[in-house]
C-alpha cells in the first residue's frame, strides 16, 4: 500500500462528481492490483458529522472473486484522533444510487450519523463502505455475505492507505441488521480474505444479523416492512443471474423488482405494508415455497452466517421481539460460533421492534468497543 503517494496525490484536483452525479462513482477501464488500493478520492463536507470526510473508490472482490470497485466515505475525526479505525458497515439503506451512504452523510441525511458521530467524538477514524452496486454502476447486492463481507474489510484497508490512521492501526468491525450481517460476515471472512486486516482486529460488533436468509424473507412475508424483501430478490438477480429471478414472477412482482431497485429504504417500507408474496410469483407460490427449491435453497444457504468462527470477540445484540429479522436466528448463529471456539457476547435486549434494538444496541456496542480497543477481557456467553 503506497499511503505516501496516495496521500500526495489527494493534494491534487482528482474528483468525484457532486453527490448526486452518479458519473462521478465510475471505475475507470483497469482496476488497482490489491483489494483496498484506492482509486480515487476527494475531500468532502459531512455537514450532520464533526468529520473530515474522503469520498473514496477502492477495490474489493463481488462474490464471485472478480475484482469491483467499490465506493464509501472515510471520517477522520475532529477532535483529536486516537488512532484507532472503526469499519462501519450500515444498516438497510435502499439499493437506489442516491441512497449510497457516501451521498448520504455529505447530504446530511443518513439516519445512522448520530452514531457514527458519537464514534468520531470519541477520536475514532471510521471508514464506511458503501458495498457493492451502491453507488457504483450496478445493481446493488443487498445482504449477499461475500460481497458486503469483502467491502467492510478493504474500506478499512482504503482508509489505512489513505493515511487517515497507520497500517497498523488497531481496528474494529462494527455494524447494525444489514450492517449487522456484513459485519459478521467480515469478522468470519478476515482469517483467509484479509489476513492483514485481521493482525489489527481487537473485535466486532454485529447487531440483529439477517444470519438466514430464507427465515428472515419468509418472516417479512405479509408484514409491515414487507417492500424489502424486494431488496433481495433484486440483490440476489444481480449476484446469481442464473437464477433468472424475473422468470418467477408476474407483472406485478415484475414492477416490483423495477421499483424497488430504484428507492431507498424510506421509500420502500411505507409503500408496500402487508404485502404478500403470492401476489407476485407468476405460479402463486409463496417466497417460503420458493426458497425451499433448488436452486434457491443452495444459493440462500451459501448466504448463511454461522459456519465460520470469528477469531476475535464478538458482540451481538438482538431484541427479543424484533420485527424485522426473527430472533432466534442469531441465538443458532451464536450456538453455532460457540461450538466452533468463538468468543461470543450474546445480548438478548427486552425492547420491541428492530429499531428500538438498534437503540438499545448502540450503549453496550460503544462500551465493548471501547473495552476492545483498551485491550480488557470482554465476556464471553458461550
Amino acid at each position: 500500500m503506497l499511503v505516501t503517494v496516495v496521500t500526495a496525490v489527494l493534494l491534487m484536483p482528482i474528483g468525484f462528481a457532486h453527490a448526486a452525479d452518479p458519473a462521478g462513482y465510475d471505475p475507470p477501464a483497469g482496476l488497482p492490483g490489491q483489494n483496498g488500493d484506492v482509486i480515487r478520492a476527494e475531500p468532502v463536507a459531512t455537514p450532520t458529522v464533526p468529520a473530515r470526510g474522503t469520498r473514496v473508490l477502492y477495490r474489493s472482490t463481488d462474490t464471485d472473486g472478480r475484482a469491483i470497485a467499490v465506493s464509501g466515505i472515510v471520517l477522520r475525526p475532529l477532535a483529536p484522533a486516537n488512532g484507532r479505525l472503526i469499519s462501519y458497515a450500515v444498516g438497510t439503506q435502499g439499493i437506489a444510487d442516491r441512497c449510497a451512504p457516501s451521498r448520504q452523510f455529505a447530504a446530511g441525511t443518513e439516519y445512522e450519523a448520530a452514531f457514527v458521530g458519537s464514534l468520531l467524538a470519541r477520536g475514532y477514524t471510521v471508514a464506511v463502505t458503501d458495498y457493492q452496486g451502491l453507488g457504483t454502476p450496478g445493481t446493488h447486492t443487498y445482504v449477499n455475505r461475500l460481497a458486503q463481507g469483502h467491502a467492510v474489510l478493504d474500506a478499512a484497508r482504503a482508509a489505512k492507505e489513505l493515511g487517515s490512521v497507520r497500517p497498523d492501526a488497531p481496528t474494529a468491525i462494527a455494524g447494525y441488521s444489514q450492517g449487522g450481517g456484513a459485519s459478521a460476515s467480515a469478522a468470519e471472512l478476515a482469517p483467509s480474505y484479509a489476513p492483514d486486516v485481521q493482525r489489527t482486529l481487537v473485535g466486532a460488533y454485529a447487531g440483529a444479523v439477517p444470519a438466514d436468509l430464507a427465515a428472515t424473507g419468509t418472516y417479512l412475508d405479509g408484514k409491515p416492512a414487507a417492500g424489502l424483501v424486494g431488496y433481495a430478490l433484486n440483490g440476489f438477480d444481480a449476484a446469481y443471474p442464473d437464477l433468472r429471478v424475473p422468470d418467477q414472477l408476474n407483472a406485478a412482482g415484475r414492477r416490483f423488482l423495477a421499483e424497488t431497485r430504484e428507492q431507498c429504504v424510506g421509500d420502500t417500507v411505507p409503500r408496500y405494508p402487508g404485502l404478500r408474496s403470492e401476489t407476485l410469483t407468476a405460479d402463486g407460490s409463496t417466497l417460503a415455497q420458493i426458497l425451499a427449491r433448488e436452486p434457491f435453497r443452495t444459493r440462500v444457504e451459501q448466504q448463511r452466517i454461522g459456519t465460520i468462527a470469528p477469531r476475535v470477540p464478538v458482540l451481538v445484540v438482538h431484541s427479543i421481539a424484533d420485527d424485522i429479522v426473527p430472533f432466534g436466528q442469531d441465538a443458532t448463529m451464536v450456538r453455532n460460533w460457540c461450538a466452533q471456539g468463538a468468543s461470543v457476547q450474546f445480548l438478548p435486549l427486552p425492547v420491541p421492534t428492530h429499531v428500538a434494538g438498534a437503540v438499545a444496541g448502540f450503549p453496550p456496542a460503544l462500551a465493548f468497543l471501547e473495552a476492545r480497543f483498551a485491550g480488557r477481557a470482554t465476556p464471553s456467553t458461550c
